[in-house]
């Protein structure tokens, strides 16, 4: 017998709607998915991190059951806890009829009333991605231990991304046994494809940034904003000896400062790329580099995506993934956070074409486990022994 899962998230985005889709084609499963924040009825987002309003090249809403929430925040978005405001939720949650919730998210208004409110009523499962790589000060450290030890007692089970996350579940207040292992992953599938056209593509793509084929090629995607740090990876690059290219794909808060400060020829900026064109836009790269120094770069999923297209990486010590995905020297390096002599030694040990095609293809074998699938069978391992 199937049981109802109701997941309450606040918008389509590109990472959870492949394994909402995977999951809905479950047959022990029944799923909808309540998405909390208004305006993301319409296909643009306008994210501050982007720094423009966006609008995904790939289908985010087929493939599974959903419905919108209407959101009365007076200032709606999910950067503040207030931005999601849902009267009618917990009732639409209710005329549905679940078996077991499972909340994306709890520092939303709404997100925490419904876990404050089905606590007790049905299992309540809670899906995050915070850890503890961003120390605090003392104060800061009591009293965000007082409230998560607090917000916590209204979950079941927590259903961990990775190490460092699970750690963060046990420092505050969860048992081992309250907890379950779904990963962060992509759609490996989509990013792993190539097909006899993607060589060209890829050569002409470098021919459009005078990027000569043989030369070798640092790259950089993400949001241009002061957590991902794309400044301390320039400046490591302008102290590199040989004639490698980097490319810098994104927009942001950033942005202006860094085309007016860094303007040499082999720095490349692209603007905003989107999903569909990602899988060329890696392999552009011989390497991809994510730098980032927190706060709150909880993983960085663009490394499971570089690792898809079989690509080596070098990740800061601050993104969550890094514990789980790199292994040093045999598929990247992890440098420590905000240390540009540390990411150029890296750098420098990863800058020869032959090595790196082998690197990437360890990625590439490795990422397979963290795969769509892998969330769909342990959630339906959770749901269907646990509650």
């Amino acid at each position: 017998m199937s049981k109802r899962l109701a997941i309450v998230t606040t918008h389509p985005i590109q990472y959870n709607s492949p394994w909402f889709k995977c999951l809905s084609e479950s047959v022990n499963i029944e799923l909808k998915v309540f998405f909390t924040w208004g305006q993301s009825e319409s296909r643009v987002i306008n994210d501050n991190g982007f720094g423009i309003p966006i609008e995904w090249d790939i289908p985010l809403l087929e493939g599974f059951e959903y419905c919108f929430i209407n959101n009365i925040s007076k200032h709606p978005g999910s950067h503040h806890f207030k931005g999601i405001k849902n009267p009618t939720l917990i009732n639409e949650i209710k005329n549905w009829g679940p078996d077991v919730i499972l909340i994306n998210g709890w520092n939303f208004t709404s997100h925490l009333s419904c876990m404050r409110y089905f606590k007790e009523k049905l299992p309540v499962l809670f899906r995050g991605d915070s850890n503890l790589l961003d120390e605090k000060g003392f104060l800061k450290n009591v009293a965000r231990y007082i409230l998560l030890n607090w917000v916590y007692r209204f979950a079941d089970y927590a259903l961990y991304v990775g190490k460092a996350n699970k750690q963060y579940y046990l420092n505050y207040g969860l048992k081992e046994s309250q907890l379950y292992f779904v990963p962060h992953a992509i759609d490996n599938e989509r990013f792993g494809q190539e097909d006899c056209t993607m060589y060209e593509k890829i050569r002409k793509k470098k021919q459009e940034l005078g990027i000569n084929e043989s030369a070798f090629v640092y790259l950089f995607a993400g949001k241009l904003e002061k957590k991902k740090n794309p400044e301390l990876l320039i400046k490591a690059f302008q102290k590199l000896s040989n004639n490698a290219h980097l490319v810098i794909v994104g927009n942001g808060i950033l942005e202006p400062e860094l085309k007016r400060k860094y303007t040499e020829g082999n720095i490349h900026f692209l603007d905003f790329q989107n999903q569909s064109i990602m899988p060329l836009i890696y392999r552009i790269g011989d390497v991809f580099i994510l730098p980032s120094s927190g706060p709150g770069e909880t993983w960085g999923l663009a490394v499971n995506e570089a690792m898809a297209c079989g690509r080596p990486v070098i990740v800061s010590d601050k993104c969550g993934c890094a514990a789980d995905l790199v292994e040093d020297g045999k598929n990247g390096y992890v440098f420590k956070s905000g240390s540009e002599s540390d990411l150029l030694n890296k750098m420098k040990l990863m800058n020869d074409k032959n090595r790196m095609r082998e690197m990437g293809q360890q990625s590439k074998r490795y990422i397979q486990d963290w795969s769509i699938l892998k969330i769909r069978k342990n959630i339906e391992n959770v749901v269907l022994t646990k509650c």
